[in-house]
């Protein structure tokens, strides 16, 4: 049974290898095609499939639009029920169908002419053997896609396996580039993923810092004591040490124990003689992951959140990472 595995395996890496090489090479024009008319889709990209490329589809979907571009699955034998109503002026048709001939999207070709959405397809149609376009849907397309392979990974040649993944893998591709046309970025992607894990981790300094009031200040010339209950006060194991707004250093609960252990006269000091100058911070539109490693790699428990003019903007501490699964 292992052997049976690691063929099919083969078979549908095969399949995506020569994918690529076309991607690469004869299809890369229509490619970029393709990917022109979805970026200038003036609505949305509607995408349609039956049975196993109707799977596919609504994977698609719903990659293009966690990645910036509005999109939605239409079933065709419901479209052909009512559902044409999800069909509007300025929305593109992503279609996808092995054969090229399912007579449900078919059916729906002189809708998309009448509406004058433009129609993009992805089909089996060996569109660069020299044969043309074959099937019905490939020659009815403003841009025809090929997702051919030599053959399935099912031994009867009859289950979708190496086709659909191709398929997918095509629609992957065309869903990526188009981000990357779009200038899509990491906090475009936490904003649209604000519940998941990957949107948590993207999440910036600013959406979990300590700020205002909350944020433990002295002055330098603040006496221990008031340091001490400065810091109490506030519970995030640290003080800021400023002048006229600006951070001249922090006093952590560390460095009171280490204080403590060789000072006798510390409640007679000043917050400027107890402080640690220049520490470690972090400017609020750095990502809340990169708060942690510095935390890591310094083994402390907050970060001062400065302005590029000195000025402290609020504390992020350990425990405010917790809700973001990185912890």
């Amino acid at each position: 049974m292992k052997s049976v595995g690691a063929n099919v395996v083969r078979i549908e890496a095969e399949a995506l290898r020569e994918l690529a090489e076309r991607i690469s090479g004869p299809m890369g024009q229509d490619f970029e095609r393709a990917v022109e008319c979805l970026h200038s889709c003036g609505g949305r990209v509607v995408v349609t499939g039956m049975g196993k490329s109707g799977i596919i589809a609504r994977k698609l979907a719903a990659t293009l639009s966690s990645t910036g571009t509005p999109a939605l699955y239409l079933h065709p034998a419901e479209a052909l029920h009512g559902d044409l109503g999800m069909l509007v002026k300025g929305d593109v048709v992503l279609a996808l169908s092995y054969s090229g001939e399912t007579q449900e999207i078919l059916q729906l070709l002189a809708t998309i002419r009448r509406i004058g959405s433009k129609l993009v397809t992805i089909t089996g149609d060996h569109l660069y053997d020299g044969a043309g376009k074959s099937s019905t849907l490939a020659q009815a397309a403003d841009v025809a896609l090929d997702c051919s392979i030599a053959q399935e990974a099912c031994s009867m040649g009859l289950a979708p396996t190496a086709s659909t993944t191709a398929m997918l893998a095509l629609g992957d591709a065309l869903a990526l580039a188009l981000a990357e046309t779009r200038g899509f970025k990491e906090e475009d992607f936490a904003s649209l993923h604000p519940g998941g894990k990957l949107g948590k981790k993207l999440a910036k300094v600013a959406q979990l810092m300590h700020t205002g009031d909350a944020v433990p200040r002295v002055e330098r010339n603040t006496r221990m004591p008031d340091v001490i209950y400065e810091m109490s006060r506030k519970g995030l194991g640290i003080t800021t040490v400023v002048e006229s707004g600006k951070l001249l250093g922090v006093i952590s609960d560390g460095d009171l124990r280490r204080l403590l252990e060789h000072r006798k006269d510390i409640l007679n000091l000043s917050a400027g003689d107890c402080m640690t100058p220049n520490p470690q911070t972090i400017a609020a539109n750095e990502f809340a992951a990169s708060a942690l490693n510095i935390m890591e790699q310094r083994k402390i428990t907050s970060l001062v959140v400065m302005a590029s003019d000195g000025a402290v903007e609020g504390i992020i501490h350990l425990h405010d990472l917790w809700g973001t699964q990185m912890v």
